[in-house]
């Protein structure tokens, strides 16, 4: 962590407000999972091209998602068995500010994402704000509130760069911390980090030769499901057995 705030520092900020015309609520999304050692190598590859996001002062922001799914697992069955359109449905708190939003985030089958969002008061509050999430459900989401219930929840530290020409974000996650609730089960990352590319369609990309140069590869990762595969072993995990796999040889990489 020290190392990757001191790099931050080398980097000029940008703040929310400059920040607010690069929403990319309708976007196209590409990952990308890299070695703590290559975020090192990306971040000093990146200067004189990014800015940081800075807030209050501060350049890594802290995260609190909780996801929610049928009782059957619906969600998450759609994505491992590879459908292109499919629907996540979270509450995220923003931990620095408290700011807590219930999102639904909807991918098509042209690899868009489109992400809906309502302001709530807190990360357990969403059975006290039906007249507000109801309808909001009804408006944006394949099922109702009665269908879903809470079924994993994850921290992380995030880092937000944007682009000089401001039309792109790059979020990078790293020390991700997974906690099942219906299996208890517990898993943490401490080697890894997650890159998102988020752009409105193909724009040209200044970050896709510095990754390819630092030898981060493309690859997908879901929080919610590679954090269910990880602490829950009842579900399928079939098609995320590649990608365990590679999770699994950086984390005991020392």
């Amino acid at each position: 962590m020290d190392k990757i705030a001191e790099k931050t520092l080398q980097l000029p900020p940008i703040t929310l407000e400059e920040m607010s015309g690069i929403k990319l609520m309708n976007r196209t999304d590409t990952k990308f999972v890299a070695t703590l050692e290559q975020l090192h190598s990306f971040l000093l590859a990146v200067r004189g091209k990014y800015y940081i996001q800075e807030v209050n002062g501060k350049r890594i922001a802290s995260y609190h998602t909780t996801y929610f799914d049928t009782d059957d697992y619906q969600m998450y069955n759609i994505h491992h068995a590879g459908r292109k359109v499919r629907e996540k449905i979270r509450v995220r708190t923003y931990l620095d500010s408290d700011d807590t939003f219930f999102e639904i985030k909807n991918k098509n089958n042209h690899g868009r994402t489109k992400k809906k969002r309502i302001s709530v008061r807190g990360q357990h509050t969403i059975g006290e704000e039906l007249e507000n999430v109801v309808p909001f459900m009804a408006k944006h989401a394949w099922y109702t509130i009665d269908e879903i219930s809470p079924v994993i929840e994850n921290w992380f530290c995030r880092i937000t760069l944007v682009n000089y020409d401001k039309t792109e974000r790059l979020t990078i996650d790293f020390d991700l911390k997974f906690h099942h609730l219906k299996s208890d089960g517990h898993q943490q990352l401490q080697h890894v980090a997650i890159i998102e590319l988020k752009r409105d369609g193909n724009v040209p990309s200044p970050a896709l030769d510095l990754l390819r140069d630092t030898r981060i590869k493309r690859s997908g990762f879901s929080k919610y499901c590679i954090g269910s595969a990880l602490t829950n072993d009842r579900l399928k995990k079939n098609n995320f057995k590649v990608r365990l796999r590679m999770i699994e040889k950086m984390e005991n990489k020392r």
